[in-house]
Order: structure tokens, then sequence, then C-alpha cells
């Protein structure tokens, strides 16, 4: 136990999961170029994740429900997560699930890893008798155009000035987000993100490199808060 308390908010596609399970599932079904030219309006912000999502969703039509199943459950999650979440356990850290992905598919593989007690917050999905995707966003903010899911709202609604919050993502459906955190975790096309816009992060290959660095931090005498996520808060807060 330690008097430090941490709120830690994940995201999971790229991050909890070795691949984008989203992205994987949507290139099974699609042609590649399709789903290439959405992704690149999204990353270059000429759509929203909402918008995205819908146009991927209203292509794609399923014809194996059983080889859709199979193929979110080979989906592979970073073996280093079971240490990182007994971890936090040990320590009362709350763990929250941040994912612009959809729970059709993230709550089968962390009910495949015996992590279903995880707090999740996602997009919703239903597969429909005759194979067809239906997306819904119950989250949705149109100021977070980066996650159909306002991650933001998440971390500023499940945190508190007595909190120290940290944000462990790898894309760009986390720009939003990190804005509002301490403690930056990142790799991939998030580092890329906070090398730019000149954002101070850890970077991590897996959440063994996340428990070292939160054990050094849980060592320190005094802890600071970043400023510029303290005056996000604070705005956020007024704005409500």
């Amino acid at each position: 136990m330690t008097d430090k308390q941490f709120k830690i908010f994940i995201d999971f596609d790229g991050t909890i999961t070795k691949n984008d399970v989203g992205e994987e599932i949507f290139r099974r079904n699609l042609h590649e170029d399709i789903v290439n030219e959405i992704v690149k309006e999204l990353v270059t912000d000429k759509i929203s994740s909402r918008v995205c999502w819908e146009r991927l969703c209203e292509l794609s039509l399923i014809k194996d429900k059983n080889g859709f199943d199979d193929l979110i459950l080979s989906q592979e999650i970073d073996p280093t997560l079971h240490r990182f979440v007994e971890r936090c356990e040990a320590n009362s850290f709350q763990l929250y699930v941040l994912s612009d992905g959809f729970d059709y598919y993230i709550d089968k593989i962390l009910n495949r890893e015996n992590l279903s007690p995880l707090k999740v917050f996602s997009n919703k999905l239903i597969l429909t008798d005759d194979g067809k995707l239906i997306p819904s966003f119950p989250y949705y903010n149109a100021d977070c155009r980066s996650s159909a899911n306002c991650k933001r709202n998440h971390i500023i609604e499940n945190s508190g000035e007595e909190d120290y919050s940290v944000f462990i993502g790898d894309g760009n459906s986390d720009n939003d987000a990190i804005q509002y955190v301490d403690f930056i975790f990142a790799k991939d096309d998030l580092l890329k993100y906070c090398e730019i816009q000149r954002i101070t992060y850890f970077p991590f290959r897996n959440f063994d490199d996340v428990i070292m660095r939160l054990n050094e931090l849980l060592a320190k005498k005094k802890l600071k808060k970043r400023h510029q996520a303290e005056l996000k808060r604070r705005e956020a807060f007024m704005i409500e």
C-alpha cells in the first residue's frame, strides 16, 4: 500500500492487445484499400472517429459469425498485463479501460483472460442475424474528435484533485485524453504525437516498463502534477 493514489486509464487496442483489434476485424472483412482510405481521413482529421467507425460498419457484412468470433479470440494481449493489474490491485490503484473500440470484442477478450472485473468504457456494437454491424456511441461528445468514446470525460469524472492521473496508450484516439492527465505513458503514434506537441511523457514497450516507472514515482517523497493538465481539468469543470 502507498499514500500516493494513482487513477490509471488504459487504452485497449494496441495497448492491452498486441494488435489494433478494431482495425484487424475490418481489414479482414473489407478491401484493404477501403480501410486505408477511411483510416487516412481519420488520422488527418478530415473525419471524426465516430464517422470513421460508422463508415466501416456500414460497409461490412459478416457472413460467418463463428469465424468472426474466432478472429477476435485469436487476438493476443500484452503478456505483461496480468502482472501490471496485480501490481495495481496490491496498491489499491483504480484501473479503467478507455477504448475507442467496441464492447463486442473487448468483452470477449477480457473474459478469456479472466479480466472481466476491469471497469471498461467503450463504444457498443451489435452483430445482427443477417450479418450487419450496428455501432452506437453512448459516451460520444462532439468536442472529442479523436475518439467516439470521449476519454477526456471519463478521466475527469473518475479522478479528483487528490489523485495522480495516469494514461497509458499508443494511438490517435488518445490525443485528446492525454491533455488531462498528470503522467503519460506513450508508444507508437501517441509517442510521435507527444514529441510533435512537446508533451512530457514516458516511453514504454510493455507494462513491465510502466511498473518500473510507477515504482520510481512512488519512491519520491513528493510528486508534482502536470501544470497544463491541471489547467485543462479546471477549464473542463468550469464548462460543465
